[in-house]
């Protein structure tokens, strides 16, 4: 254990200032899982909020936050108690055919997801310079496979860090899009929901958009892969490091998923003062979105708007393949990680190849990216529910987690977070398919 390390789990050695930053340092997972929330797919979702109710729905914003802390604390403490991703997890104390259910349904979501994200960040791209769309998404794709695969852990881990400030482009709009704030603050902060088809398509888009499948195998994995980096066991095996990395766990996902909340309700602000202010009330993809803001917002905003969208997806791209690399290997028992060298980890890394060339595929095919996320949506909203109800399983069972099994009130949290989701994905399903 490096020295820094032992210093953080004896705090009483530093100053309150020295502990906070290096507890600061130490953030990583949750930040960068938060981030990835705010992918090009979902600031379409977000976007087309704001320009259909306006200022009206942000309150969804809110209420979604405790809930994605709660669950993905939970997935970042199951791979750091049992030293295993949750695909792993669910090998070790599950049926095999539920695990196939599982991974085939997340393989197939992030794959649109992918396909979705990729022709995104192209279309951005051709906003901001020109060019052709399909090769900009090619070389986006190419990037982050080879970023993926060949960049040590380390230095991909900072990159993934530091990308998450590509978030605050979004912020920056806000503040030159003209918003009325007395009014965005109080429909954000007074709720008030019409019971419509509309609004209740909005909430399940917010929730079904936010609390995502593979964020859950991305920050467990994520945690693992930590562990390996500095070199330490899982904490059923050294629970005397318990308290320490539970704490940091707990800080860095409610500091993650903060940051992507807040980042979600700033665009939804963006696009309500704007967009919806100038009777644009929808919007189909996010790069059409950033398009529309340019001759009501100007070209800074714009041009803002249209660099987050590439910077988002530099982000989610490698998590949406990562997660699924994770939970594929994990699956069959392979060598897996971003830790490893390519020649150790070789199925691990041509999964998340395949699984990014299979995205950007659907964009040279000529599948049509709403239809495409409309169905990633729904089979994101049929896995979601379920995954969370045997993650909840998994994190208080004593054959998994040993003694520490979650607490109690993120048990309540957790469970809260899995009956919502599940009323959100059977509304999801009757609204589309009545």
């Amino acid at each position: 254990m490096s020295k820094a390390e032992s210093t953080l789990d004896y705090p009483g050695h530093l100053s309150g200032v020295g502990r906070t930053r290096l507890a600061l340092r130490k953030l990583g997972p949750g930040l960068v899982t938060g981030a990835a929330d705010d992918d090009p797919s979902g600031v379409a979702t977000y976007s087309q909020v704001g320009a259909q109710f306006g200022y009206g729905m942000g309150w969804a914003i809110l209420f979604s936050y405790p809930l994605l802390a709660s669950i993905q604390a939970i997935s970042a403490e199951i791979g750091s108690v049992t030293g295993a991703g949750v695909a792993q997890n669910l090998r070790r104390h599950y049926p095999r055919w539920l695990l196939q259910i599982v991974v085939n349904l997340l393989l197939i979501a992030n794959i649109i997801n992918l396909g979705a994200d990729l022709g995104a960040m192209g279309a951005a791209l051709a906003l901001l310079i020109g060019g052709p769309v399909m090769v900009y998404a090619g070389l986006f794709a190419i990037i982050c496979i080879v970023m993926e695969i060949f960049m040590s852990y380390a230095s991909y881990a900072r990159i993934l860090k530091w990308s998450t400030l590509a978030l605050f482009s979004y912020v920056a709009v806000v503040f030159v899009a003209g918003v009325d704030w007395s009014q965005a603050a109080y429909e954000t902060f007074v709720p008030r929901f019409v019971l419509d088809d509309a609004h209740a398509m909005a909430l399940v888009a917010i929730l079904g958009t936010t609390i995502s499948p593979y964020l859950f195998f991305w920050q467990a994995g994520q945690e693992v892969e930590e562990q390996h980096r500095r070199h330490v066991k899982p904490l059923c095996v050294a629970p005397r490091r318990a308290g320490s990395e539970l704490r940091r766990i707990r800080l860095d996902t409610m500091l993650g998923m903060g940051f992507s909340h807040l980042t979600a309700l700033f665009i939804v602000i963006a696009t309500a003062a704007t967009l919806n202010a100038h009777g644009i009330t929808y919007v189909e993809s996010s790069a059409q979105a950033a398009e529309a803001l340019r001759p009501i917002a100007g070209d800074l905003a714009f041009t803002l708007f249209a660099i987050g969208i590439i910077g988002t997806g530099m982000l989610a791209v490698p998590i949406l393949a990562g997660s699924a690399a994770y939970a594929v290997s994990e699956s069959f028992g392979w060598v897996e990680g971003l830790d490893r060298k390519p020649r150790e980890a070789k199925a691990f890394y041509a999964t998340i190849a395949i699984a990014t060339i299979a995205g950007l595929t659907l964009n040279y095919v000529g599948v049509d990216p709403i239809k495409a996320l409309y169905w990633a949506a729904v089979v994101n909203g049929i896995l979601a529910a379920p995954l969370m109800v045997v993650m909840m399983l998994i994190a208080t069972n004593r054959a998994a987690m040993g003694k520490l099994t979650i607490s109690a009130r993120l048990t309540v949290g957790g469970w809260t977070a899995t009956i919502v989701m599940g009323i959100v994905s059977v509304g999801y399903l009757l609204i589309h398919f009545r």
